[in-house]
């Protein structure tokens, strides 16, 4: 498969493939009840736009769903594979059943297809597409080349893709509220400093700076001298790495340590660790864990 050809072909060429694999079609189109179907935790989309989710919704008040939801068996319920706004949409139209079609696939199947889909319809924001591929890469074991050949992407775009989510944490909150795009989380990624990417994250809002606007003013910052460098990592990186893969193990899930810093003026910039969870009952258990009381 081409680098290009599996997202062009779309998603029905994917399920094409897998029915030789890990997936199959269990079942022609059938009416599942929309309380029947739960989402899950591998779905990519962490955010809806409101006016087009209200669009969405109003089109299938009229017309009915057109494309059935991939859903696959959970006991006596279903798990959404793809079809995340459709499900939100007919909710809020009121329908009490949906078309959908059950098919038989394993975690890392259902993440590719749900991907596929969300990137076919430009659904995914810049965040949110590197975060698919991270997932793909740290719970199954998937390489950047290997993640790029499965979704139809060139491996650079996914390396690119994952660079972003080393941007100041707020950066990630502007490109994923669409207030960035992606070409200005790029730009920002040339910046070492945390501080100095949420810095120019907030000129380029408030003065509503182009990309090629704010790539010039970066590059002139650097050309600049600079009053203040970081010297050091106050934690060695070895021991942030060990202290991460550690907790990794506890908590069970992913987790990002940024190291505390010192400048040369001396002025310390504080390092954070940030715990994911992808459910209610995720974030319970790690709750549980820290011996938290909800």
């Amino acid at each position: 498969m081409s680098t290009r050809q599996a997202l062009g072909r779309g998603l029905d060429a994917l399920i094409g493939e897998r029915k030789t694999s890990t997936t199959s079609v269990q079942t022609g189109q059938i009416k599942i009840p929309v309380n029947k179907i739960i989402k899950s935790r591998w779905q990519p989309r962490h955010s809806m736009e409101k006016e087009a989710l209200a669009e969405l919704t109003e089109s299938i008040k009229q017309h009915g769903i057109i494309q059935p939801l991939l859903v696959r068996s959970a006991g006596d319920k279903y798990k959404l594979i793809a079809g995340e706004r459709r499900l939100t949409a007919a909710k809020e139209a009121g329908l009490t059943e949906v078309p959908a079609i059950i098919m038989q696939a394993a975690d890392q199947d259902a993440l590719e297809m749900a991907l596929v889909e969300n990137l076919q319809r430009e659904d995914l924001n810049p965040v949110e597409e590197a975060e698919a591929y991270r997932m793909l890469c740290e719970k199954f074991g998937l390489t950047q080349e290997e993640v790029a050949k499965r979704i139809g992407k060139a491996r650079a775009t996914v390396a690119n893709a994952l660079r972003l989510l080393e941007l100041h944490k707020d950066v990630l909150g502007l490109v994923a509220s669409g207030r960035l795009s992606g070409g200005h989380a790029k730009a920002l990624s040339s910046l070492e400093i945390p501080e100095e990417q949420l810095l120019y994250a907030t000129r380029a809002v408030k003065e509503h700076l182009s990309v090629r606007q704010l790539e010039r003013l970066i590059q002139r910052a650097k050309q600049a001298p600079r009053k203040r460098r970081v010297t050091r990592d106050d934690i060695p990186a070895e021991h942030v790495a060990h202290i991460t893969d550690q907790l990794r193990k506890y908590f069970g899930t992913n987790v990002r340590i940024a190291s505390c810093k010192t400048y040369a003026n001396g002025k310390k910039c504080p390092g954070y660790i940030e715990i994911e969870f992808y459910t209610g009952d995720d974030l319970h258990r790690i709750l549980q864990i820290l011996g938290i009381s909800e």
